[in-house]
């Protein structure tokens, strides 16, 4: 909206001598960080009210595992208010809307995917918080096929839409690999090595990404600060690369694909990591509030629209190694369970669990998975520049 309103007054500010107090909002590097400002303190702000109201719908969470010694250990979580992802999708959603530009395809677009799968989490959330609280044991929220449905369609038509909006523009269009060099070393062409996807081929590295991402990020929330730490390290190596893809010079020099527009898209990273701060201002432990459904689908599928937008979605699979690991921990567990006849490969899955019953405090779960993504974001990062 801000640069919107920036055009409207172009020629006013202009006449009246003030538009050299206002010109810095067109940047998006400043609005990034604007963004992300602004989604702490209203994350942080409005906390506080927020957890009274969940309480007050007595929407607790009663965390029960299929291991008595896990049960043990989390007892103390017992009625924690839980949905607390409408407080970081709500801000994502405001400052997306009052900072970014709403002109902008990539903006629109993200705004749908986020309000789709915060929609998706809340009906889950819903069904099993409320559920329990009426002590209804039929219904524990939305069955695993139920949402695989709703985030691989979902995924597809992002996909599509992506895919059409690139048009001609083979950059938009390529899979990007890591130390592969979109262009020829001090030319703009293309190299002739990057493969250029197709829209099915497309569609499908979509839903990989969008709904695996999804997924992982709900599968990683399970101790407190664990995904909203890890989310703010991942979505702010975002920022950074949406700056260079959306910014011909960046892109240039990194030999990377230049898109344009999606240096808007560093709004939305700068929301994410605001967001995920604030939270954790409440999510620490002892945690205050679960971001729930809610807020865990909406933000992996938010971070995955980003890297598909991008073309750097082999970059989230290492930048976001700890939510991949947490992923294939489930996939393992449950192949090795089935071949075996019921013995397991991990003491329990995700694997955050079961380093928890290997005698881990939850903290030094917590932190040590933090310092990893820090390592990984920074390998990421320096990937860049291997071309």
């Amino acid at each position: 909206m801000i640069p919107v309103l920036l055009d409207w007054l172009h020629d006013l500010l202009l006449r009246l001598d003030l538009w050299r107090f206002f010109q810095v909002l067109r940047w998006s590097e400043f609005r990034a960080l604007a963004s992300l400002i602004f989604c702490f303190f209203f994350v942080v702000l409005l906390g506080k009210r927020t957890i009274l109201w969940l309480m007050k719908q007595k929407i607790g969470d009663n965390p029960e595992f299929y291991n008595a010694d896990l049960n043990r250990l989390t007892k103390q979580k017992s009625n924690t208010p839980t949905m607390g992802g409408v407080l970081i999708a709500g801000a994502i959603f405001t400052a997306t809307v009052v900072i970014g530009d709403l002109r902008n395809f990539y903006i629109q677009m993200s705004l749908i995917c986020l309000v789709l799968y915060a929609a998706l989490g809340a009906v889950d959330d819903w069904l099993k918080l409320t559920s329990a609280r009426r002590a209804v044991k039929s219904r524990e929220g939305l069955k695993t096929w139920e949402k695989l449905v709703f985030q691989v369609g979902w995924a597809l038509l992002l996909g599509f839409f992506i895919h059409f909006y690139g048009g001609d523009n083979p950059q938009t269009h390529i899979l990007n690999l890591p130390g592969q060099r979109t262009f020829l070393p001090g030319t703009d062409v293309l190299n002739q090595s990057v493969v250029v996807l197709g829209p099915w081929a497309f569609g499908f590295v979509a839903v990989l990404v969008i709904a695996g991402s999804s997924n992982a990020v709900n599968l990683t929330d399970g101790m407190d600060g664990l995904a909203s730490g890890i989310m703010t390290i991942v979505s702010f190596v975002f920022i950074i690369l949406a700056l260079i893809t959306g910014v011909s010079r960046y892109a240039s020099f990194l030999l990377v694909p230049m898109i344009p527009g999606t240096d808007e898209l560093a709004i939305v990273a700068g929301a994410m990591v605001g967001s995920c701060l604030g939270f954790l201002w409440w999510n620490c432990h002892p945690a205050h509030v679960f971001m729930g459904d809610t807020g865990s689908l909406a933000l992996g599928a938010l971070i995955g629209y980003i890297a598909v937008v991008i073309r750097q979605e082999l970059l989230l699979f290492i930048v976001g190694g700890i939510l991949v690991l947490e992923a294939v921990s489930v996939i393992l567990q449950i192949g090795y369970f089935k071949a075996t006849g019921g013995s397991r490969l991990f003491r329990m899955a995700p694997i955050h669990h079961h380093f928890h019953l290997l005698g881990w405090t939850e903290q030094q779960v917590v932190v040590r998975f933090w310092l990893i993504s820090a390592l990984l974001a920074a390998i990421g990062l320096a990937t860049l520049k291997l071309r």
